[in-house]
């Protein structure tokens, strides 16, 4: 059963062994600095957000993912599209299949289009609840992915997303650093 209020903690333990995991704590809102805040501090899906930022569209790479029942969760990747080799994002979703039309759930768990892209094309935004935000320091091989250094900064955001009054994602984001600049491509 899905929880209306999962964690960093709570979600990451939904792969134990994970040596990627970056340490993270919980920031207000007024913490998190632009443009950062900008892409995260919202109720709409990353997909489109980090889309919109780099202009122009990403796909997932699947890093680890493990199904009992209708409880389905992944570890991925969001890189952009146009250089595969730049990855924006990293995520950690649990979802809740029973939740999802026949069509929706084949997709998801074929893992070759983004969460937010799917809901989206299949109509199934409802609610997104933003639960906190997070500060991120980079484990090694997170940083590894990003192309930054370990211990980089970044930020992040845990939300649930919701079809009608049911919580059927509970979802982690963290952003790859982002240039003081904020420079959209490297």
């Amino acid at each position: 059963m899905l929880t209306t209020e999962p964690t960093f903690d709570h979600l990451y333990g939904l792969f134990p062994a994970a040596i990627d995991r970056p340490t993270a704590e919980v920031v207000r809102a007024v913490e998190v600095p632009a443009p950062y805040r900008e892409l995260l501090d919202h109720t709409h899906h990353m997909t489109v957000t980090v889309e919109a930022f780099y202009g122009g569209p990403v796909d997932v790479r699947v890093l680890a993912c493990r199904r009992e029942g209708d409880e389905y969760a992944r570890k991925i990747l969001l890189a952009l599209r146009d250089a595969p080799l730049r990855v924006v994002q990293f995520g950690l979703v649990r979802i809740d299949l029973g939740a999802c039309p026949n069509a929706v759930r084949a997709a998801i768990v074929e893992g070759k289009t983004p969460l937010g892209r799917v809901l989206i094309e299949n109509d199934m935004l409802r609610h997104i609840k933003l639960v906190s935000l997070l500060r991120v320091r980079l484990s090694e091989e997170m940083a590894r992915w990003f192309g930054a250094q370990p211990g980089a900064e970044t930020y992040g955001r845990v939300g649930v997303i919701f079809t009608g009054e049911r919580p059927a994602v509970e979802v982690l984001e963290i952003l790859a650093p982002i240039a003081a600049s904020g420079e959209r491509h490297a």
